[in-house]
C-alpha cells in the first residue's frame, strides 16, 4: 500500500504539502525564533587551508536543488529527442502558452510595483509549480484528461526552462571572471569525456561537482549547472540490436539460473535503456520525496501573525505576487494557447475543449517551488519584503487551486472543441445506426420497448460517466424505453478504457454484465488491472477469461459505430437515429417523447438464458 502511494502524483503532492504545513507550523510556535536560527547555522568543505562554507538554506537553494534542475535537465532532453518536444505543431501551442504565462504576471507584477523597492521581484509569480499541479490534477481525476494532462506537462517543461533563463540572466549580482573560466574549462572537459564515449560516474561526479563550485564562485547561480548537464545527458530509443541482446541474456538466465547470467541479463537489459532514462528513474523518488518538501521546510516558514498579515494585505509586493499567480497566469496561458491556435501554429493533443482548458490554466497558478527560490534571490537581504512576497506565493497558490477546482468542477465540459480555424471542416455523418439492435447486444429494459436508446460508450470517458445516471433515471420513469450499451473505446485518449471493456466482457459470460457496467461508471478514476480484478472479485467473475474473444466483440461494436459516423463518446441513436441534443435528463426526455408519438413496437429477439 506505501509502495503504491509513493508512486502517485498525489503521494509527492502530499509529502510536499505536509513540508510546507511543518514549515509554517515551526515558523509560527512559541519556537518560531530557532526556525531561522537553525537554518542559518554554518557549514562547510575545507581543503588544507581553504574552507568552501555555506549555511543550511543555501547548501538546501543551491546544492540539493541543483539535483531538482538536473532533472528538469534530463526531462527536456527526453522530451526534445524522442517526447512530446520532437512535435513541433504539438510544441507550439504549449509553448506559446508557457510564454504568455510568464509575461502577463511579471506584467501585472511591475503595474503594482514598478519604481518601488519590490520591483526586483517581478520573476517571483512566473513559475509554475509542476509538482502541485500534477497532485491537484490527480485530485480533479477523470475531470482531467490525458491529453489535458500531456498538454500542461509539455507546458510545464517549458515553463521551467523560461524560468530558469531569468534566474541566470535576471538574479545574477555580479560576475567573477577567473571562476567563471574555470566552470567554462570544466564545461569542456565534460564534453570531452562525451565526445570520447567515456562513461566512468566518479569522473562525471568529481568535474560536476567542480563545476557547480566554479559556477556558484562566480556569480551565476547554479541552477543552471543542474539543468545544462542535465540536457547533456545521453538519450536514445533503444536499438534492436540491443533488445535482441538483452532478450538472450534474459532467455539465458532463465534457462540456465546462476549469478554469472543474473549479472549479464542486468547488463544487458540497462544498457537497453539510455543513461537519461535510468538517472530519472533514479533521481525522481529522491527529488520528489526528499530534495523538494526539504526545500519547502527550509524556505516556507514565513511568520503569519497580524502585524505580518496586516502588512501584506495592504503591500504591493503581496499583491503584485496573488494577483500575477491568480490572474496572470489564467490570463496568460489561455491568451498563450489561444493565439497559437486562431493563427494555426499548431494544435493540441485529443479533443480539448476550452472549459478543461481553462481548468489547466487557472491551476497552473500554483507557484511554489520556483516561485520561492526567486523570493531568496530577489529579497536576499530584505527579509521584511521576503516575508510579503511568500504569503502572496501561499494565497495566490491556495487562490489559484481553489479557481482551478471550480472551473474542472463547473465548466470543464463546455466550450467547443478547441482545434484551428483552418482545421479540415467536419464530415457529414451518418443519421442513420448503421447495425440494427440484435441478440448479440447488451440490452437493459423491455424486450418490446418502443425506444431504443443506444449508447456509444467508453468506460473512462468523463462525458459518459456524466450520462450514465441520466439514462439509469430515464430507465426508471419510462417503463417502455430500453437501453443498448456498445463499446467504442477512444484508446489514444483513456489508456484503461479497453481493459475495462473486457472485464465487462467477461462479467457478461456470467450473465453480469449490467453490474460490472455499473460498477465501472462509479469508478471511473479507478481503473487500474488491479482495480479491475478487484471488481471482478466483489460479483464473482473471472476478469481475464477469454481475453481474445472478448477483443473481438469488441472489435464489432468498434466496427459498427465507426460505420455509423461515431466519432467520440458518449453517441446516441434513439430508434436508430442519430441524437444531437444536450445530454441532459430533460432534453433526452423530450427526444423519447418524440420518438414514442413516431414509433411503432419492434421486438428485438432475444439471446438465450445464460447458464
Amino acid at each position: 500500500m506505501l509502495r503504491a502511494f509513493l508512486r502517485t502524483e498525489a503521494g509527492s503532492t502530499t509529502v510536499l504539502l505536509a513540508a510546507t504545513v511543518l514549515a509554517l507550523l515551526w515558523a509560527n510556535s512559541p519556537w518560531g525564533d530557532t526556525y531561522e536560527a537553525f537554518w542559518h547555522i554554518p557549514t562547510g568543505i575545507s581543503f588544507d587551508d581553504a574552507l568552501f562554507s555555506l549555511d543550511l538554506r543555501h547548501w538546501v537553494n543551491d546544492g540539493l536543488m541543483a539535483v531538482f534542475f538536473f532533472l528538469i535537465g534530463l526531462e527536456v532532453s527526453y522530451e526534445v529527442r524522442l517526447g512530446q518536444l520532437r512535435d513541433r505543431r504539438l510544441l507550439a501551442v504549449p509553448a506559446v502558452a508557457a510564454l504568455g504565462g510568464i509575461l502577463v504576471p511579471a506584467g501585472i507584477y511591475l503595474l503594482l510595483n514598478f519604481g518601488g523597492p519590490g520591483a526586483v521581484g517581478w520573476g517571483v509569480p512566473i513559475a509554475t509549480d509542476t509538482a502541485f499541479v500534477l497532485g491537484v490534477l490527480a485530485v480533479v481525476g477523470a475531470r482531467c484528461p490525458d491529453p489535458l494532462r500531456a498538454f500542461l506537462m509539455t507546458l510545464a517543461i517549458v515553463d521551467d526552462v523560461l524560468a530558469i533563463l531569468v534566474i541566470a540572466l535576471f538574479y545574477t549580482d555580479s560576475l567573477s571572471v577567473p571562476a567563471l573560466l574555470t566552470a567554462f574549462g570544466l564545461l569542456a572537459a565534460i564534453l570531452t569525456l562525451r565526445k570520447l564515449k567515456i562513461w566512468r560516474a566518479p569522473a562525471y561526479i568529481v568535474l560536476g561537482f567542480g563545476l557547480w563550485v566554479a559556477t556558484l564562485e562566480s556569480g551565476i547561480h547554479p541552477t543552471l549547472v543542474g539543468i545544462a548537464l542535465g540536457v547533456l545527458v545521453f538519450v536514445y530509443a533503444p536499438t534492436d540490436q540491443k533488445l535482441l541482446l538483452a532478450g538472450e541474456a534474459v532467455h539465458s538466465f532463465t534457462s540456465s539460473p546462476s549469478a554469472q547470467a543474473a549479472r549479464e541479463a542486468t547488463v544487458r537489459v540497462q544498457r537497453a535503456v539510455s543513461v537519461n532514462e535510468r538517472l530519472r528513474l533514479r533521481l525522481q523518488p529522491w527529488s520528489s520525496y526528499v530534495i523538494v518538501p526539504v526545500f519547502a521546510l527550509a524556505n516556507a516558514g514565513v511568520v503569519l501573525d497580524g502585524e505580518a498579515l496586516r502588512a501584506a494585505v495592504t503591500s504591493p509586493v503581496s499583491i503584485g505576487v496573488a494577483l500575477g499567480l491568480l490572474l496572470g497566469k489564467f490570463v496568460g496561458i489561455s491568451l498563450g494557447t489561444w493565439v497559437p491556435l486562431r493563427f494555426g501554429w499548431g494544435s493540441l493533443p485529443g479533443n480539448l475543449v476550452w472549459g478543461q482548458l481553462f481548468g489547466g490554466a487557472a491551476v497552473s497558478g500554483i507557484g511554489f517551488t520556483v516561485s520561492l527560490f526567486i523570493v531568496d534571490l530577489a529579497f536576499d537581504d530584505q527579509p521584511g519584503i521576503q516575508s510579503q512576497a511568500k504569503i502572496g506565493i501561499l494565497a495566490g497558490s491556495l487562490l489559484s487551486a481553489a479557481l482551478g477546482w471550480l472551473i474542472f468542477k463547473l465548466a470543464w465540459d463546455r466550450g467547443g472543441v478547441c482545434a484551428p480555424p483552418d482545421a479540415e471542416p467536419e464530415e457529414e455523418l451518418p443519421e442513420l445506426l448503421s447495425v440494427p439492435v440484435g441478440p448479440g447486444d447488451h440490452v437493459r429494459g423491455p424486450a418490446k420497448a418502443r425506444v431504443t436508446i443506444v449508447e456509444y460508450g467508453d468506460f473512462e470517458c468523463p462525458y459518459c460517466g456524466r450520462l450514465h445516471p441520466v439514462l439509469d433515471e430515464l430507465l426508471r420513469k419510462n417503463p417502455d424505453v430500453r437501453v443498448v450499451f456498445r463499446h467504442f473505446p477512444l484508446r489514444t485518449l483513456h489508456p484503461r478504457a479497453a481493459s475495462a471493456a473486457v472485464v465487462a466482457e467477461s462479467a457478461d459470460d456470467a450473465g453480469r454484465f449490467w453490474e460490472m457496467h455499473d460498477i465501472l461508471f462509479d469508478n471511473q478514476r479507478f481503473l487500474t488491472d488491479a482495480d479491475l480484478e478487484h471488481y471482478a472479485a466483489q460479483i464473482d467473475v473471472e476478469p481475464w477469461t477469454d481475453v481474445s474473444r472478448h477483443t473481438a466483440r469488441i472489435a464489432i461494436d468498434e466496427s459498427s459505430g465507426r460505420d455509423s459516423g461515431v466519432r467520440g463518446t458518449p453517441t446516441l441513436f434513439l430508434n436508430g437515429v442519430r441524437y444531437q441534443g444536450a445530454l441532459d435528463l430533460g432534453s433526452i426526455g423530450k427526444a423519447v417523447d418524440e420518438a414514442r408519438r413516431s414509433t411503432t413496437v419492434v421486438e428485438t429477439p432475444q439471446p438465450p438464458e445464460k447458464a
